[in-house]
């Protein structure tokens, strides 16, 4: 990227030369008051009221992170979107500003949709993001700050140029499939390149621009990649390091890095991904052999988890997921609540040891909201047993605990026909006996469990191997039957021979952010109890399996509320 100044400057030219468009700072910034509800979250990012959903243009910028979303500011339902605006000095607390980016062109004039940050040379951020024009095409637009001496990029100014990449009779983009703009990568031809999602009938494509000045794009004779997975939203491409925990910027290609090439299935509404090999002279992503693409593929989260977004943190020097947690309740629900959506905590993400997957761990920062820590050691759970981790705040809390098994050979049978995970977890709930599980952890649980979402394993054996599922079942959750209550699960590629079972779960209220293996497998619930909420919640460990399991070490704490919005 150092060599691009004559790409930058090409770029500032069209811009001096051509005008700018500023947006007026019309919109003021929506604040208010919220009453105490038992579903509002203490440390999960929300705005005080109405529709969020996808995180975008997410970067840090002289220090300050930036987070923009999607939002309504006239209800709790999708619609009349705009690109709020946040920032943080920690990604734990959030300061609002007024919308960034809101229709004002005829390029975006019946809504600004999602988009990607790009640092330029000089450090020199430019937005891509997605606009609906008066004929309700979908096509890419570009803003750039207009004080770059403002950490905050309070303000916000559009292209003239705007739309630069538009459906036509000639290049046969799917007018109605046409959107989310990645971050930007610069070549070895020196020519910056980005992906829009899209679809031809039921092929998801991920389309490829190329531009010398980032404002004129050419759009590349074949796609990055395409699967026959239907429409492919919010795509995210990027590298991960071979070896270490450590991110790099998004334009780092060689032998030393894999690629990640993301995609969010409109037809699920599943984040999956694959690991692979990027030829950036050709243009094309291979996945490695073997890689699955669907939703019986790999995901970021089994759970709630969508339309996520990565940046590379500069600061750091580590690679950060955001992803958006949609409802689990009605809508009628929701318009009486008077809001919708939050955000997931900001994951730090890297490869796996074993090359074959990526791994997820909250951010470290989300620590400084520890308090009340309690502690257990070398606790056995007996068949059946049950017991609860007092001296927390349990509505909203951080318990990370790590298991030992000793008798594996007593796991049950792995039948042939047991390959879907979430399946099994709504076969084999928590309820259901066991030899080895269900143990785990009962969150937002109420007196006497009439409510509780577990979050626990259960071990088999199958061709002389262990296979561990993570479950979380949500069937119990809340008395209320309009909820969904669809159980998640997943298989945890963990070596549990040789190493302890770890789960480390974020309850918020309503949310049940999980990690199991140190990260390996992530799954986010969202569930609404009626008994067991704010101080009525309790927290347990339990086994309901027939052999005992011993708890290694449990540590748990309350959360203090952040300051957010």
């Amino acid at each position: 990227m150092a060599n691009s100044h004559v790409a930058f400057l090409l770029f500032l030219a069209l811009f001096v030369g051509h005008g700018v468009v500023e947006l007026q700072a019309s919109h003021h910034v929506y604040s208010y008051a919220s009453a105490k509800q038992p579903y509002r979250t203490g440390y999960h990012f929300q705005p005080p009221k109405n529709w969020i959903n996808d995180p975008n243009g997410i970067m840090v910028y002289r220090g300050v992170y930036h987070l923009f979303y999607q939002y309504n500011p006239k209800g709790a339902v999708w619609g009349n979107i705009v690109w709020a605006h946040s920032t943080s000095k920690d990604l734990v607390n959030w300061t609002p500003h007024k919308p960034a980016i809101y229709p004002s062109q005829p390029s975006d004039i019946n809504g600004c949709w999602s988009g990607s940050a790009t640092i330029l040379p000089g450090g020199r951020p430019a937005i891509l993001y997605t606009g609906i024009d008066p004929l309700n095409r979908q096509v890419q637009n570009l803003a750039i700050p207009k004080n770059l001496s403002d950490p905050y990029l309070r303000e916000w100014i559009k292209s003239p140029k705007n739309p630069l990449m538009q459906p036509t009779a000639q290049n046969h983009i799917n007018a109605s499939s046409f959107r989310d703009p990645t971050t930007a990568w610069f070549g070895p031809d020196k020519k910056w390149r980005v992906i829009v999602g899209s679809k031809v009938n039921s092929l998801g494509l991920a389309m490829v621009f190329k531009s010398k000045d980032f404002v004129n794009w050419v759009q590349s004779k074949t796609p990055l990649h395409s699967a026959n997975t239907g429409m492919w939203e919010c795509p995210d491409f990027y590298p991960v390091p071979v070896k270490g925990q450590n991110g790099v910027d998004t334009s780092v290609n060689s032998p030393y890095v894999k690629h990640v090439l993301k995609t969010s299935l409109d037809e699920t509404k599943h984040d999956l991904y694959t690991i692979g090999s990027y030829d950036n002279v050709k243009d094309v992503y291979t996945p490695d052999e073997g890689s699955v693409e669907g939703d019986s593929g790999l995901r970021y989260d089994y759970g709630k988890y969508y339309a996520s977004k990565t940046f590379f943190d500069n600061v750091k020097n580590r690679r950060i997921l955001m992803g958006w947690i949609n409802e689990s309740s009605s809508v009628a629900d929701d318009i009486k609540k008077g809001w919708s959506g939050v955000h997931a905590i900001p994951r730090k993400i890297w490869l796996a040891r074993s090359g074959k997957q990526l791994v997820q761990w909250p951010v470290t920062e989300i620590q400084k909201l520890r308090a009340n820590h309690v502690s257990l050691t070398n606790k056995t759970l007996k068949g059946g047993s049950v017991i609860e981790v007092s001296g927390i705040t349990a509505a909203q809390a951080d318990v990370d605990v790590s298991f030992e098994i000793a008798d594996l050979e007593k796991a049950e049978v792995l039948k042939p026909s047991w390959t879907n995970p979430q399946l099994l977890c709504s076969q084999k709930g928590a309820s259901v006996k066991g030899r080895l599980g269900p143990f785990g952890l009962l969150v937002l649980a109420s007196d006497g469990l009439k409510e509780n979402t577990a979050v626990f394993f259960r071990i088999f054996k199958s061709h002389n191997k262990y296979v561990v599922l993570m479950c979380s079942d949500q069937s119990r959750s809340s008395r209320n039957q309009d909820n969904d209550k669809t159980p998640y699960g997943a298989f945890l590629d963990v070596d549990i021979q040789h190493q302890k079972l770890s789960l480390r779960s974020l309850i918020d209220h309503s949310i049940v952010e999980s990690f199991g293996g140190g990260g390996k497998v992530c799954i986010t619930s969202r569930v609404y109890p009626t008994l067991a909420i704010n101080k009525a919640a309790h927290l347990y460990a339990f086994n309901n399996g027939t052999q005992s399991i011993k708890i290694a070490e449990l540590n748990a704490w309350s959360m203090n509320t952040a300051k957010i919005n």
